[in-house]
């Protein structure tokens, strides 16, 4: 398995997280909190991206739509996440 595409994930997701953080400011989980939803949606919305597209590694060199898919895959996924969570945290606060 390489680690590559899931690693580009997880970074694109925890920067979609903390992008999404920034905007939405009423939602926002604080850095941290940003970061860790924005990489866990980052991943699972990157893998699922993954086998929907079929955008795996080919030969060990890295495609360049794979890569772009991984990086958006993980930043919206990332971001969607972070804010689905800051909308829960709000709604449990109320």
């Amino acid at each position: 398995m390489d680690y590559v595409p899931l690693l580009i994930q997880l970074i694109s997701g925890a920067l979609g997280g903390n992008i999404a953080g920034s905007l939405l400011k009423n939602l926002s989980l604080g850095t941290l909190g940003n970061s860790v939803a924005g990489i866990v949606g980052g991943g699972i919305a990157g893998q699922i991206l993954e086998q929907v597209f079929n955008t795996a590694v080919a030969g060990g060199a890295l495609d360049p739509a794979a890569i772009i898919t991984q990086i958006l895959g993980g930043g919206v996924g990332g971001g969607i996440l972070m804010a689905i969570v800051g909308a829960i945290r709000n709604a449990v606060a109320k």
